[in-house]
């Protein structure tokens, strides 16, 4: 029998039997779609961003940056906002409620301004979703009165949070953009204007390749192309940055946080678990590999906790937060060297080369074994253990105390998977 755990959860009042949603996105923008994910595991949607404008898409709208071979390191999306009347997306999501009571349904909405975000929020209360998000972040909408530009704007931020949170009893959750300096900044804005939670990040505005044959970016739409999203695998450490930041400042520090952002394995999930998030977002990888990719998330994060003595989530969310801590306050003391296996080296010699052309030229090459040597310049960045190919071959080392320097007990992280 597999290990089950108890990853239910409660989220801004509302009993979820997982944190895994599928985000505002093409991934579930109709009745089947959100259904098939529905009986594969999901917990819940963010059903694709309804507005009184509806989208006049283009074609192709899509993109993905490759490297050495290796797809989808990140992935461009120049789609707006769903293309399906208003009325027919309410519609599915009552009927999608209906027919999976258990599931938690979230409307994804986007007005132009105040009379249509409290339009949609009557929509929304009429219908009966369980919980409302509030898009101030697509980074391709064809007006400025919409999307991320709305987002850069805590007054418009806080205005339109107000505007919804009048209209409805619905928590109401605020989706910041990562495309600003200081995401603090509107999800206070949207906090003070009656929004009850925060959803990060959107996508971030990209050009992602350059087309040689049309000489504009990619995707090319007759012979044009625009800045747009960008999501996947590259961004997840902006957005674990922004998701940090938010849970340590002072007004935000108890905002339930939904975590979106190159979300691809359970063990992706569990890294913005343990910075505080109580909801997770994802899209990309379903584009990639199906609904199924939950299944992963579900059975690698309860096996997790099995090995680790939890027994539900609230066990250990947020547990790495306190230890994200401002530069100016990191021990600078001393320095690890790195330790080389000589049966695990394949002798490659990645990291005599790297270290000499890019690091501090502490190690030397000994050609009669082919082997790298330490010599007395390392500083101890750990170059050579990054760019080693082999599991574990380069490792931490000594530690060497800097002069004059008071010696404590350290932390150390050994194992590098």
């Amino acid at each position: 029998m597999g290990i089950k755990k108890d990853l239910s959860i409660d989220y801004l009042g509302v009993k979820c039997e997982n944190p895994f949603f599928l985000s505002s996105s093409p991934v579930g923008s109709n009745y089947e779609m959100v259904a098939k994910a529905f009986e594969t595991g999901w917990g819940g949607v963010f059903y694709k961003t309804i507005g009184i404008f509806v989208a006049d898409e283009c074609s192709p709208r899509f993109d993905h940056v490759k490297k050495e071979g290796m797809p989808w390191l990140g992935f461009k999306n120049m789609e707006q906002i769903s293309d399906k009347p208003t009325e027919v997306n309410f519609e599915n999501m009552y009927k999608l409620k209906k027919a999976y009571p258990e599931k938690i349904m979230v409307a994804s909405i986007m007005g132009s301004n105040e009379d249509e975000w409290r339009k949609l929020a009557k929509m929304c209360d009429e219908v009966g979703v369980d919980l409302i998000e509030g898009n101030f972040s697509c980074p391709q909408m064809t007006s400025h009165a919409m999307g991320s530009d709305v987002g850069s704007n805590p007054d418009l931020v806080r205005a339109y949070s107000k505007a919804v949170a009048e209209t409805t009893k619905i928590p109401f959750i605020a989706k910041m953009t990562p495309n600003i300096t200081d995401m603090t900044i509107p999800a206070i804005a949207a906090m003070e204007g009656g929004a009850k939670g925060i959803s990060a990040i959107n996508t971030i505005k990209s050009i992602t390749n350059i087309d040689l044959d049309n000489m504009t970016g990619m995707p090319v739409v007759n012979g044009k192309s625009s800045i747009s999203g960008y999501s996947g695998a590259a961004v997840k450490p902006v957005a674990l940055r922004f998701i940090a930041q938010m849970l340590q400042h002072e007004k935000l520090k108890n905002v339930p946080m939904s975590g979106i952002g190159g979300i691809e394995t359970w063990r992706d999930c569990l890294e913005f678990l343990l910075l505080g998030c109580r909801n997770l977002q994802v899209t990309t990888s379903v584009m990639q590999y199906g609904y199924r990719v939950v299944e992963d998330m579900s059975n690698g994060l309860m096996h997790w906790m099995d090995e680790r003595g939890y027994d539900k989530l609230d066990d250990f969310i947020g547990m790495a937060l306190g230890n994200v801590i401002p530069a100016e306050d990191l021990n600078r003391d001393f320095k690890i060297l790195p330790d080389f296996n000589d049966k695990k080296c394949v002798g490659c010699g990645r990291c005599y080369i790297s270290c000499y052309d890019a690091g501090h030229q502490a190690i030397d090459w000994n050609t009669e074994k082919r082997r790298p040597e330490l010599n007395d310049k390392c500083v101890g960045c750990h170059l050579c253990l990054n760019v080693c190919p082999v599991a574990n071959c380069i490792t931490p080392g000594e530690v060497k105390w800097k002069d004059g320097r008071q010696e404590v007990e350290i932390a150390m992280k050994k194992d590098y998977e």
